[in-house]
């Protein structure tokens, strides 16, 4: 069984606890990653959010996959495929840290779905009664799917759906 969703409020040691995990990753990866940002709702500040960092190491070839699934698992992380988002590589959290510390991915240069996470953040971060709109709704949502973080999940997607429409604008 998966552990419940849980909302709490922003946590002013996120961006450092980001900083913590980015560093040895850029130190292992090097010139193989464009980038390596720090995503969702952790990185919005004074937003809601579960406890989780979520980081996106942007590939500079996709041809380097190989390359920095190597590398990662030099500092233990476990590669598990793209659990059906082609262009997006998950990683297991090494056994050093809890199961839900963190969430790492690793993104193909041309997929799409990182450049909308960008701007789903960069909105929220410009745009604060979206954020709490959106802060609100997890919440809410939270509580309805406490046991099953696919439906939480899925119940954001309409929200997330309009907010990258305006962002586009």
């Amino acid at each position: 069984m998966s552990e419940p969703v849980v909302i709490v409020d922003y946590d002013l040691a996120w961006p450092e606890r980001y900083e913590a995990l980015r560093a040895p990753i850029a130190a292992a990866l090097g010139p193989l990653a464009a980038e390596i940002v720090h995503l969702g709702s952790t990185s919005v500040p004074g937003l809601a959010a579960k406890p989780v960092i979520d980081l996106n190491i942007l590939l500079r070839r996709s041809s380097d996959l190989a390359a920095v699934i190597e590398r990662l698992a030099s500092l233990g992380y476990r590669h598990e495929g793209d659990f059906g988002i082609v262009g997006r590589e998950a990683f297991a959290t090494p056994p050093r840290y809890s199961a839900h510390d963190h969430h790492l991915y690793v993104c193909a240069p041309d997929w799409a779905g990182h450049a909308d996470q960008i701007a789903f953040r960069d909105y929220l971060r410009a745009h604060p009664r979206t954020a709490n709109a959106y802060a609100r709704l997890k919440r809410s949502l939270a509580i309805k799917y406490r046991d099953n973080r696919g439906a939480y999940a899925n119940a954001k997607a309409g929200f997330v759906a309009a907010v990258l429409k305006r962002a586009s604008r």
